[in-house]
């Protein structure tokens, strides 16, 4: 991979009320290795296992790089999400590698009105294909009824 974009208004909470706080900040290096901790949290949460997993965050463009080594490429491109489905995050700078390399899925970016169903539908041909997308996507999606506008999902082949 390398540089995948993301809606900055768009994702969860982690940094508070104030989503730019690190660019703000009187100790940017301090806000920016607290965002970059309150991200590596939110990753373990998830219980995606990265052997030397590395998060920065950079306040003043927006941007997470992470680094370390995935078992699998589907657990690559959840690290990634994670990453990118944070609000004040525009863009992630992914330098990870795979132990077992294989094909990277599509991403699709939710617009209000979407459904899994719906997405499946565009992306498969069948809506009764949108199960794959949530099990893609778990375990950050808990319900297949809770997407939200401006999040971006695995599509995978």
């Amino acid at each position: 991979m390398s540089i995948i974009s993301f809606i900055k208004e768009a994702g969860e909470k982690l940094f508070g009320h104030k989503p730019a706080a690190a660019a703000e900040a009187p100790d940017v290096d301090a806000a920016n290795k607290t965002a970059a901790d309150a991200i590596t949290a939110y990753i373990k949460t998830q219980n995606l296992k990265v052997e030397g997993l590395d998060v920065a965050f950079d306040g003043a463009t927006g941007t997470v790089s992470v680094a370390g080594e995935a078992a699998d490429q589907a657990t690559r491109e959840k690290v990634v999400l994670c990453c990118g489905n944070v609000s004040g995050v525009t863009q992630v700078d992914d330098a990870m590698t795979t132990a077992e390399p294989a094909d990277e899925s599509r991403w699709y970016t939710v617009v209000r009105g979407d459904t899994l169903s719906a997405i499946a539908k565009t992306q498969y041909g069948n809506a009764n294909e949108y199960p794959k997308i949530f099990e893609a996507n778990k375990p950050m999606l808990t319900s297949p009824d809770k997407i939200y506008p401006g999040q971006v999902l695995r599509i995978p082949a």
